[in-house]
């Protein structure tokens, strides 16, 4: 799907599959799905986060909550695209698209 790896930073898509010629971007817009996908796992990510340092230290909720996000900025590139890969399965999987 993506040119390079993703953990070389935010790569270039190929327009279509090397494998399957299959159209990643089927219309205008089509990843906008992605970004409610994306945006549900950064939550959970983020919350995941937050219980971790709840159970690890005595620290106040705020002071948690600041560092849950923090330690999630470094996350978020690759949690974009990820999110873009499962959307595309899903998309895939409910309405395959022809060649």
């Amino acid at each position: 799907m993506f040119r390079t790896s993703i953990f070389r930073g935010f790569p270039k898509m190929h327009q279509r599959c090397p494998a399957c010629d299959l159209k990643f971007e089927r219309e205008e817009g089509y990843f906008l799905g992605a970004m409610y996908i994306g945006y549900g796992l950064a939550l959970i990510t983020i919350v995941g986060l937050a219980l971790l340092l709840w159970v690890a230290t005595t620290w106040s909720l705020q002071k948690i909550t600041i560092w849950a996000i923090l330690l999630f900025l470094p996350l978020a590139p690759t949690l974009t695209l990820f999110s873009r890969v499962l959307w595309m399965y899903l998309d895939w999987a409910i309405d395959p698209a022809k060649k």
